[in-house]
């Protein structure tokens, strides 16, 4: 009996016209740049291998950032915790901070993501390195757009700054 339910189903689709194809969606989201992070690291430590994996915390010790819309410092005591399972040559990290506006405002940044690297069907090496911040500003201030949007982020290496920088995007 099931088997013919199915059976039913899919002759009923192509009588009618149903097609399983999937169209490109035509609201294809934008990105918008909203800031550059140059974050100042401390020594990295690890903890071993754990029941995840290896885990490395690296201490967030400073550093600034500037948008269009914001301008301030990093504040010290915040940590990239990252978690590595080499067999598959992937980590994901969680970095927990907070930032200072030039105005005073503290907000707090939570952000998420992933390193890996490999190689592609051709043998040629690949490296993806992308992460997901949030930002936790106050509600009444006007950061608050930070609150109400996704953002993405991407590492930019660079040899003169000594640390990290991170571009970051709001998805519009």
């Amino acid at each position: 009996m099931k088997k013919f339910f199915v059976t039913m189903v899919v002759l009923m689709a192509s009588v009618m016209g149903v097609s399983a194809q999937v169209s490109e969606p035509k609201d294809t989201p934008q990105l918008e740049f909203a800031l550059q992070l140059k974050v100042t690291l401390g020594d990295a430590f690890s903890c071993g291998e754990t029941q995840h994996g290896r885990r490395t915390v690296i201490p967030i010790t400073g550093g600034t950032f500037e948008g269009p819309n914001i301008k301030g410092t990093i504040i010290n005591g915040g940590a990239d915790y990252q978690i590595a399972n080499t067999a598959i040559n992937r980590t994901e990290l969680e970095a927990i901070y907070c930032i200072k506006t030039d105005d005073g405002v503290y907000i707090h940044v939570r952000n998420r993501g992933i390193i890996c690297s490999g190689t592609d069907a051709e043998g040629k090496p690949t490296f993806y390195f992308k992460a997901a911040p949030q930002f936790e500003a106050p509600a009444d201030s006007k950061y608050a757009w930070l609150n109400n949007a996704l953002f993405l982020c991407a590492p930019d290496f660079s040899q003169e700054f000594k640390g990290i920088v991170l571009n970051v995007w709001r998805v519009k």
